[in-house]
């Protein structure tokens, strides 16, 4: 195929990208960059996933945002360190300049502090899901936000997919679809919804032991502000060691571009053991939890923060939040980075696929991309590279 041939065929192809998190994002960027017509589905308010910003308002009018999420990232890969150098010069991300140690619950004293510059460590700005955003409003990508994928049907004759929506409605016919929820095909879609899995995996019976029942290990996060810098931290991030509730602390205001913080105060971002949370999903069901389940996990979680010895306040904010499967426990593609059937055009990425980081998301959506763009190029195609208008490099 001529060049000029994959980029008219390319340019008539339209995939539907399934999930707006950082996998999903890169991925249909990418994709748009080449000239496909994407459409891009979350069912959240907006981009971002696990790298969501929490905007929250208290009752005075003061609004607070919090990473609730992935609180930072970090890179070894070459191919996504040339995309982070690409973000950072535009602005998107910028590094965190942190000290983090271990804080030893058993012995009440902080030990292994990090060596300042050891690890380089990335955070969206202003905030994490600020790369989500940019990247889901490039040229050529349609973003559909508050859409449950309900239904995935191939249509043999169409060689195609038809999506429709959790509430009925028809979403249309994609020539490619890539999905980047891990519950695409999973019991656990049944649990939340009461509705089958979108994806029948009858139709894709070699990836079925992969795909339909990935291991998870759920979180709570726990929100916090106070009046006042918490002076006997003297770290900016720490994990926790003997402790059966929290697992690490971040302080979420000291990282660059956060000018919404109010002045003089502090906030900080907590993350339960999956142990604690897999304990309280236990007994409350894996539906959404109520507002007063959720204040009693904050009584919890903040009561062992306090129990630290690290003169703790009260705080003039606080609210939790449960990740009920966000974080893998395990990766299922092995070197491929993504799950691809060519035959039935589809592509299954995340860090799932990978390793369950940042990192390991967008190396996944990036070889979803190329998995897709080699069906427009010549046979003898090879990785390439192509620099962007804005000055980005992607590797595929």
């Amino acid at each position: 195929m001529s060049a000029a041939a994959a980029v008219a065929a390319a340019s008539a192809a339209n995939v539907a990208v399934i999930g707006g998190g950082i996998s999903g994002a890169v991925c249909a960027s990418l994709l748009a960059a080449r000239g496909v017509a994407v459409t891009l589905f979350d069912s959240g308010r907006g981009a971002g996933g696990r790298m969501a910003q929490r905007r929250e308002v208290m009752e005075d009018g003061t609004e607070l945002r919090f990473d609730h999420g992935a609180p930072y990232f970090t890179v070894s890969n070459d191919e996504v360190a040339r995309v982070v150098s690409g973000w950072e010069a535009r602005g998107l991300v910028a590094e965190w300049k942190a000290m983090f140690a271990c804080f030893d619950r058993e012995a009440g004293k902080f030990t292994d502090f990090e060596k300042e510059g050891t690890i380089k460590k990335y955070v969206g700005v202003p905030g994490m899901n600020s790369i989500c955003k940019s990247l889901c409003l490039e040229d050529g990508v349609v973003a559909k936000f508050g859409v449950t994928i309900g239904r995935m049907d191939w249509i043999q004759d169409r060689s195609s997919w038809l999506l429709a929506s959790l509430d009925g409605r028809d979403l249309g016919h994609f020539d490619y679809v890539v999905a980047t929820d891990k519950n695409i095909a999973s019991p656990r879609f049944s649990g939340l919804t009461g509705r089958p899995p979108p994806l029948d995996l009858s139709l894709l019976p070699q990836l079925s032991m992969m795909i339909q029942d990935i291991p998870v290990r759920p979180c709570f996060a726990l929100m916090l502000a106070f009046s006042e810098p918490l002076t006997k931290v003297p770290v900016q991030g720490f994990s926790f060691n003997n402790s059966d509730y929290l697992s690490w602390a971040f302080c979420d205001s000291s990282k660059p571009g956060r000018a919404h913080v109010p002045l003089n105060s502090q906030s900080w971002v907590l993350h339960s053991t999956a142990e604690y949370a897999s304990k309280v999903i236990n007994n409350i069901g894996p539906r959404k939890p109520s507002a007063d389940a959720l204040a009693k996990v904050a009584e919890e979680l903040l009561k062992e923060f306090q129990a630290t010895g690290l003169n703790i306040p009260q705080p003039i904010f606080m609210k939790a939040h449960r990740w009920g499967s966000a974080f893998p426990a395990i990766a299922i593609s092995g070197d491929d980075k993504c799950v691809w059937d060519k035959s039935m055009k589809l592509a299954i990425c995340g860090d799932f696929c990978t390793s369950p980081s940042v990192e390991g998301a967008v190396l996944s959506g990036m070889r979803g991309a190329s998995k897709i763009l080699r069906k427009f190029s010549c046979a003898n195609w090879s990785p390439f590279m192509s620099i962007c208008e804005k000055g980005c490099s992607y590797h595929y």
